[in-house]
C-alpha cells in the first residue's frame, strides 16, 4: 500500500468520530511514521517500552502474553483498519507486558508519544477521538473478560466467527485456541462440531 493509500484509510477511521479540515488533515499524517513488520517478525515485545499507538493498513498482528510455562495467551487479533499496541505502557512509559507479532507482512501508521502530545496541542477535537476510541477498547475488553468467566469455549468460538469473520480465515487454529483459551486439540473438536450444526 502506498503513502496516500494508508493516509486515505486511517483518515477514513477518525472521520467517523470526528471532521477534520484539509489542513488539520495534513497536520496529522504529517505526525505519522510509517513502519513495516515481516510475517513472524515482532513489532514489539514484553519489557519495551511502547514508542507508538499503531494503526494498521495492511497485514495481521496478534497481541499476547506468555504465562509462567511459555505457553501464549492472545488478547487480540489486528487487521487492517485497526488500531493497536499497549495503551499503558505508552502512556506511563513503562515496560509493557505484551507481546506484538506479525502474522502476515504488516505495513503500520504510528503516532509517538512526542507527536500525540503535540496533536492534542494542535488539534483539540482529537482528545475526543482518542477518548472515544479507548472507551470503545475499554468496552470490548471487559465484554472478552465476562465471556472468559460465563462462556464456554464453544460460544466464544461461535460468538469470534461471527464478529471478526474477516479475521477468522487468516489466523492459524493454534493462535485461534490461544485466543479461546483452549488446546489447539480441543479448538478442532469444536470447529469440527460447529461446522457440522
Amino acid at each position: 500500500m502506498n503513502f496516500k493509500e494508508s493516509h486515505h484509510l486511517i483518515l477514513n477511521n477518525i472521520s467517523r468520530f470526528i471532521h477534520l479540515t484539509e489542513l488539520e488533515k495534513q497536520k496529522y499524517v504529517s505526525l505519522l511514521t510509517e513502519i513495516r513488520v515481516k510475517k513472524k517478525d515482532f513489532l514489539m515485545q514484553a519489557g519495551e517500552i511502547t514508542k507508538y499507538e499503531y494503526f494498521i493498513t495492511k497485514g495481521c498482528l496478534k497481541v499476547y502474553t506468555l504465562d509462567e510455562d511459555g505457553a501464549p495467551h492472545i488478547s487480540m487479533f489486528a487487521i487492517e483498519d485497526y488500531w493497536t499496541g499497549d495503551i499503558s505502557s505508552f502512556m506511563t512509559k513503562e515496560p509493557s507486558r505484551y507481546y506484538i507479532k506479525a502474522t502476515e507482512h504488516s505495513e503500520l501508521l504510528g503516532i509517538s508519544r512526542t507527536n500525540y502530545d503535540v496533536l492534542f496541542q494542535e488539534i483539540p477535537k482529537f482528545e475526543r477521538f482518542y477518548r472515544i476510541l479507548y472507551q470503545r477498547s475499554l468496552i470490548s475488553y471487559i465484554r472478552r473478560s465476562n465471556h472468559g468467566i460465563s462462556l464456554t469455549a464453544e460460544e466464544r468460538y461461535i460468538i469470534f466467527k461471527k464478529k471478526y469473520p474477516q479475521i477468522i480465515n487468516r489466523i492459524t487454529q493454534k493462535d485461534l485456541a490461544a485466543y479461546i483459551g483452549i488446546t489447539p486439540e480441543f479448538m478442532s473438536k469444536i470447529i469440527s462440531k460447529v461446522n457440522r450444526m
